[in-house]
């Protein structure tokens, strides 16, 4: 069993300052994330909105115009900034904001740091240029990026004295995290090959005759695209339905929290089905109205019971 701490505790000026900064940046850059956040009680949606500011400013070495060599050296540094923090070097008067915060959601969870290591490492393959050939090869990138950030929120939502299966918990979390990031690489496809990054495996591309790549506003000529998004859609929906045995391991509001987070991304996979070319064209997006309602869902509790009903074979909030 994952245990949590949430003590109430005094947090000191300069911690709670350190968090703030950390949810002004969730909310700004991470509208989907935030929104589900909110729903959690305060020690945990400080928690992880340090844990998302340390990610995003990883992220944004590797998304940004740097060179390739900078981009290595950024990482060096953010490592051993990580470093620090898992030693207990960070004091609350440092001047780096989400050193300070993450340091202290570190001491009151039981969050794995290793899986911002794992991000880091995600992020590298990204400067090398990496691209896949395998789905298997294309796994172990996507839980560098976003199967670790499971795992890392996990320590932060625990599970709940005497779930059932609870041993499998960081493994459900983990699949979650692989079904968002298959969602991102579907919704961002055109955008990544404009910046001469691809993602889908190699293997897929060339079976739907896309190997040509997503540059244009148009499929490539002579590709079955739908048939390649639709295949890459059920692999999605595959693991949101294993992923989403987490649910009822967790509080009430925390699988409220993974409900609301992987709701959003659940439409918006049917959404990008409906219409594969949509990618193509700009980013598909949901409205707010869909997203209160995703969220209201898993407030709910209502994906967590179809869960227990029926298991993984059963898929979760698929009505749009």
């Amino acid at each position: 069993m994952i245990r949590t701490v949430e003590s109430a505790s005094h947090v000191s000026a300069p911690v709670l300052a350190a968090y703030r900064y950390c949810e002004t940046v969730t909310g700004q850059q991470a509208r989907n994330f935030a929104y589900g956040i909110r729903l959690l009680p305060t020690p945990k949606r400080r928690a992880m909105s340090a844990l998302y500011a340390f990610s995003r400013r990883v992220d944004d070495i590797g998304d940004g115009d740097l060179a390739d060599d900078v981009k290595v050296a950024r990482l060096q540094e953010t490592r051993a900034l990580l470093a620090r923090i898992r030693e207990g070097g960070i004091e609350e008067d440092d001047t780096d904001p989400v050193a300070v915060a993450l340091t202290h959601a570190a001491d009151a969870f039981p969050i794995p740091l290793d899986g911002l290591d794992e991000l880091i490492d995600g992020v590298e393959m990204d400067t090398r240029g990496e691209t896949y050939e395998t789905w298997d090869d294309l796994k172990v990138y996507c839980r560098c990026v976003a199967g670790a950030i499971g795992r890392l929120s996990l320590g932060v939502f625990g599970t709940e004295p005497g779930a059932r299966g609870a041993e499998r918990a960081a493994e459900y979390a983990d699949t979650l995290g692989l079904a968002l990031q298959l969602t991102n690489i579907l919704r961002d496809v055109r955008e990544d090959a404009q910046g001469g990054r691809t993602y889908l495996p190699a293997d897929d591309l060339a079976k739907f005759g896309c190997a040509a790549g997503f540059e244009r506003p148009t499929p490539p000529e002579g590709s079955d695209f739908a048939g390649l998004v639709h295949f890459e859609v059920r692999r999605a929906h595959a693991l949101f339905a294993e992923g989403y045995q987490l649910l009822p391991m967790l509080d009430r509001r925390s699988g409220a929290c993974v409900a609301a987070m992987a709701g959003i991304y659940r439409r918006l996979l049917d959404r990008i089905a409906r219409d594969p070319e949509a990618v193509l064209r700009g980013r598909v997006s949901l409205p707010g109205h869909e997203k209160a309602y995703v969220a209201v869902r898993g407030l709910s509790g209502l994906d967590t019971r179809q869960v227990t009903r029926h298991g993984a074979g059963r898929p979760v909030g698929r009505r749009v």
